[in-house]
């Protein structure tokens, strides 16, 4: 596995070499500084501990300082850890969207949008009553009976109803990497990613 820690810059679409318009997220991944080299010997597993984003001096914790002065860099706001990462890479280097390619498939990590609370309409796709006929008041969008006739009467564990809707952990895969802006550290991504503009993604192979 191998991957980055990136922000979500917002939406755009380009055109493929066959003239096809294609919707694509464009996320700002890195650099991104090796803070922790994990090995089989020493910790039981392999993996790298990345991190993203700088932090400000009067946020830093004396412990964050002291770790991220083992990798000569600055303390930062995000961190990520891959387990089994592909690359070989050692403490204090840095990761940018070179280790991708463009064509190649990622999945993206990151946390939807919050909605609030929502209906069942909206929150789990009910379509509601047919058509609305004289003296149906507002029953067009009720989630209808909650019970169960076969056992007590209570409400069973799982049943869809109207409740806090997203802010959820998601997670995409199989998206084409469409394009790689090296200067300015930008993946294209076809398709859309969970997030707003400006929330942090994970993007792993």
């Amino acid at each position: 596995m191998k991957g980055l820690i990136g922000k979500k810059i917002g939406m755009t679409s380009v055109f493929t070499p066959d003239g096809k318009q294609v919707a694509c997220t464009i996320i700002e991944a890195g650099p991104c500084v090796v803070t922790q080299v994990k090995t089989k010997e020493s910790d039981g597993y392999s993996s790298l501990q990345i991190a993203f984003g700088d932090k400000k001096e009067r946020h830093i914790l004396a412990a964050e300082k002291n770790h991220f002065a083992k990798s000569n860099t600055t303390a930062k706001k995000f961190i990520k850890e891959f387990r089994n990462f592909s690359l070989e890479k050692n403490l204090g280097d840095a990761l940018t969207v070179d280790i991708f390619t463009e064509g190649e498939k990622v999945d993206v990590v990151g946390t939807s949008k919050g909605k609030g609370f929502q209906g069942v309409v909206k929150r789990h796709g009910f379509h509601g009553v047919g058509g609305q006929s004289h003296g149906q008041h507002d029953r067009s969008r009720a989630p209808g009976s909650l019970g169960n006739s076969s056992d007590a009467s209570r409400v069973m564990k799982g049943v869809r109803m109207a409740g806090r809707m997203g802010g959820d952990r998601v997670k995409l895969k199989g998206l084409n990497v469409v394009k790689i802006f090296p200067e300015k550290n930008y993946l294209l991504i076809a398709g859309s990613v969970p997030g707003h503009n400006g929330s942090i993604v994970y993007i792993q192979k």
